[in-house]
């Protein structure tokens, strides 16, 4: 029987090549698109979900400050973690990771590596996380403060491969560790990506030769810290517990609480539960199922459109003794069958477009047909789309009374005509939501691109300086007699980025419990002009030895302590007790989804770690090329790497400029998949009034005239789509743009021109088949009455 409706099923797809040829075209195109998309929703979704221990494992985040600089931080003071599991029974276990700011230079025999990821870590993350220890001793992963554990991939890229296993590695401090450990590689969706890995002893013994402590200082916040929990613990009253503790060693910080963010939402969320990357998976969700359902309608439409040309079949299938299951199953195996092409045909360009996708997306996702996870997600969206486009076809087409349609007195009701209608207006108005998403999202991007920053990044360049930093006045010296060097400066990190922070300060009318969180950076005498920033108050700094004890805050700073006067105040940062010598002009240094917050410009010479060098953008390869002669001068082993603010800039909104570019393509291919089902229906509209075309063209109607008259009832539908995508768009977009401080507006032109882009779109679709009915020769339409 089976075999009967197959080869029924093949037969009508070969007669009606045309109609089949569109709906393998749509459905291919939406299982491609949505499949994609619903692979890399599924990545994004596992992050970190692999330890078998995820569900007890919980971040602990600090919601540090007061006033406008109270924020929550991803990291914590060093002492938290300790003290938690020795005096919380919750507890089970801790980990501290913090980056290594000591080491940068990496050798072994022969072979020398730079910037290593490398960061400190207690002995306890083998204990904690699923992280295969491949060579080593897991209970004892360390040896001693100068052992280290590395990835498989960093030991194959030292060692080649011989036995990692008790090799020695010479850093630029002339440190050696001895590895004992090696580590399977990170997974890609994994949070933690580390190179090397080293104990978190070595650090204490630094910090000490420093004077500080890690087990005891509350006023540091680098540490990353981990905490296992035992099942059922109620996170509410064990944060009130960790604060206990914090305010126990730190009495000042009474504005200091404490949170707790689960493994397995540290990927997607904030750690007060708010959106970090979870709006985009579902937004990104509801587009994979709006494309797969514009697909579904062209097969839906076209199936339905066409029914009355298969009644006198279905009829003459009832008369010989078919009943309606089987003619029912008959019309399923041809959906099937249909199905089966678009999907083979799916599968085998996904597979080509998996390098694409995965270059435009950011993601590493690898098409591995032998993988259980990805033929879940194919087979779940196969077969939910089958169900979505068959049943309703198939009812329909099985459901015709065989003598109303044997005597030609069959006709589609005016139900199954609007259902059609209604499909229409969802494909068109899925298509402008995506349009105006696409349109939205970069007005976005351009937004943030021509805002004022604050500070002037154009033909800047920067590099570590390293070994040069002791020679940095000579160097800039040089530097500046180069012809195509207008300026140089330096600073102890990446203006675009201030990622360090402290909250030991102290000034004259501090509130008794009044916490100050800021970033801090040491500069040069020159680099408030050579960016161009703007001092609105007091001179700033002169150059002198004076200047060791001068702060320099931006607006927010000043705003946050309460100073109405500051030029000449006390200002105590650390240890060095100070003035405030100027006020800065606030300045983005951080991504514009967060408001710009408080900054302290400092004098050190021993921290002006990063060089940055204003080019006249015309010499950029001579300045380049005698930048790294300079650097190799006092960097012998070290490569010489460089990058240019803008590049620094723009990869704070990688995530938005994909965003932009999937928006792009997703758009593109719903309007393609929409026009196609158009494109068909149209075709069919105009077959069905082949003769009443040619009769008004006998009495004289124009190629315009008819024209209007087909494309009309289509445009209508347009329109209404239209109507109805606007506020769902400026709805769904108002709602990411509520993800940024500083953001564009959306403007009724955005929607103006969506609309006028898919109207455009659709009349040219309707047109070609419109245009060619209205040039036939009407004799051809009329000679066979």
């Amino acid at each position: 029987m089976f075999k009967n409706y197959f080869k029924t099923a093949w037969r009508n797809l070969l007669k009606n090549k045309f109609y089949s040829l569109i709906n393998i075209a749509g459905l291919t195109l939406g299982l491609v698109v949505g499949i994609l998309i619903l692979l890399w929703v599924q990545d994004e979704r596992s992050f970190d979900s692999f330890h078998r221990k995820t569900a007890d494992i919980y971040r602990m985040e600090l919601f540090g400050g007061t006033g406008a600089s109270k924020q929550i931080w991803t990291t914590t003071v060093g002492p938290m973690g300790p003290l938690a599991k020795k005096e919380l029974p919750e507890v089970t276990e801790q980990v501290r990771l913090c980056n290594n700011f000591y080491y940068s230079l990496y050798k072994y025999q022969n072979k020398v590596f730079a910037d290593e990821n490398a960061y400190f870590a207690d002995p306890s993350f083998f204990r904690m996380f699923d992280f295969p220890l491949l060579e080593g001793n897991p209970a004892q992963p360390f040896t001693d403060a100068h052992s280290i554990v590395i990835t498989k991939k960093t030991a194959r890229k030292f060692f080649g491969n011989e036995d990692a296993l008790s090799r020695v590695i010479t850093t630029d401090s002339k440190d050696n560790f001895t590895v004992t450990g090696v580590i399977d590689d990170f997974p890609l969706n994994s949070s933690m990506q580390y190179d090397i890995l080293m104990p978190m002893a070595l650090m204490a013994q630094k910090q000490l030769a420093n004077g500080d402590d890690i087990n005891h200082d509350f006023n540091n916040y680098e540490f990353i810290t981990f905490l296992q929990l035992r099942p059922g613990t109620s996170l509410k009253d064990l944060s009130a517990k960790l604060f206990k503790i914090h305010i126990r060693n730190k009495s000042d910080d009474t504005d200091a609480d404490y949170l707790l963010q689960p493994l397995a939402k540290m990927h997607l969320y904030n750690a007060d539960g708010t959106d970090a990357g979870m709006q985009t998976i579902n937004i990104f969700t509801i587009i994979a199922l709006l494309i797969l359902v514009i697909a579904c309608i062209n097969y839906v439409n076209l199936s339905t459109a066409r029914a009355m040309l298969r009644a006198r079949e279905v009829s003459m299938r009832k008369i010989v003794g078919a009943a309606k299951i089987q003619l029912f199953l008959q019309f399923i195996v041809e959906t099937g069958l249909l199905f089966l092409l678009s999907a083979g045909l799916a599968i085998f360009l996904i597979w080509l477009a998996i390098p694409f996708f995965n270059q435009v997306s950011g993601k590493q996702l690898v098409f591995h047909l032998t993988d259980i996870h990805i033929w879940t997600v194919i087979l779940c969206t196969i077969l939910a789309t089958l169900v979505a486009s068959s049943i309703y076809p198939a009812m329909l087409l099985s459901s015709f009374d065989p003598l109303k349609a044997l005597k030609s007195k069959l006709s589609i009701s005016r139900g199954d005509a609007n259902f059609r209608r209604i499909l229409v207006v969802i494909q068109f108005a899925s298509s402008v939501i995506l349009i105006t998403g696409t349109f939205v999202v970069y007005r976005q991007l351009n937004y943030i691109r021509s805002k004022d920053l604050g500070y002037d990044k154009t033909h800047v360049l920067s590099f570590w300086m390293r070994g040069m930093r002791d020679k940095y006045e000579s160097v800039k010296g040089a530097l500046l007699q180069q012809s195509g060097v207008q300026g140089v400066t330096a600073g102890s990190s990446e203006i675009v980025d201030l990622g360090s922070i402290t909250g030991d300060t102290d000034w004259d009318g501090k509130g008794a419990n009044q916490t100050f969180i800021l970033h801090p950076m040491a500069i040069d005498k020159d680099f408030l002009s050579f960016f161009k920033m703007q001092l609105v108050q007091g001179p700033g700094f002169t150059g002198t030895r004076a200047d060791s004890t001068h702060f320099i805050l931006n607006e927010a700073a000043i705003k946050e302590i309460g100073l109405k006067d500051p030029i000449g105040k006390r200002f105590k940062l650390w240890k060095t007790n100070g003035t405030i010598v100027g006020v800065v002009k606030d300045f983005h240094f951080a991504s514009m989804k967060q408001k710009i917050g408080p900054a302290i410009f400092l004098s050190n010479p021993d921290w002006l770690g990063r060089i940055y060098i204003r080019t006249n953008g015309a010499d950029l390869a001579n300045v380049i090329g005698e930048a790294g002669k300079l650097f190799k001068q006092y960097n012998t082993e070290y490569p010489f790497t460089y990058t240019f603010l803008d590049d620094d800039f723009n990869k704070l909104y990688q995530a938005e400029t994909r965003e932009s570019s999937l928006f792009f393509y997703f758009a593109g291919i719903a309007i393609i998949i929409s026009c196609l089902g158009l494109f068909a229906l149209a075709a069919y509209a105009t077959q069905n009034r082949f003769r009443e075309i040619g009769i008004r063209k006998v009495l004289g109607a124009s190629v315009p005239g008819i024209v209007r008259l087909l494309a009309t009832d289509f445009l209508r539908l347009v329109f209404i789509a239209i109507w109805i995508a606007l506020p769902i768009a400026w709805y769904a977009m108002h709602q990411w743009l509520g993800g940024f401080a500083y953001r564009t507006d959306i403007g009724w032109l955005v929607f103006v021109v969506s609309g006028l882009i898919t109207v455009s779109i659709a009349f040219l679709t309707i047109s070609f088949q419109a245009v060619k009915a209205a040039l036939t020769n009407p004799v051809k339409s009329l000679k066979s009455e």
